[in-house]
C-alpha cells in the first residue's frame, strides 16, 4: 500500500485534470494518468499548464546550449 505524506497529514490536495481542463480534489480526481499534481492550492493547480510550459522552455533552451544550437 502506498502512503502519501501530504495526504496523511490532512492537507487538502488539488490536481489539474488534463481531460476536463479543471481543478479536481482527491474526492473527485480522475485517474492519475490524466492529471497533474498534487498541488497545495486550487490556484497552483490552475497554473499547472503554465508551469509545464515554462519548464519545457527552460529545458529546451538548456538542450540548445548543450548541443551548441543556441540562437
Amino acid at each position: 500500500m502506498h502512503s502519501d505524506d501530504m495526504s496523511s497529514s490532512g492537507a487538502k490536495q488539488y490536481y489539474w485534470c488534463l481531460l476536463h481542463h479543471r481543478v479536481e480534489t482527491e474526492e473527485n480526481a480522475c485517474a492519475a494518468v490524466d492529471r497533474l499534481g498534487p498541488y497545495g492550492s486550487a490556484g497552483e493547480a490552475e497554473r499547472a499548464l503554465d508551469r509545464v510550459r515554462e519548464r519545457n522552455e527552460t529545458w529546451d533552451a538548456e538542450d540548445a546550449r548543450w548541443s551548441g544550437d543556441e540562437a
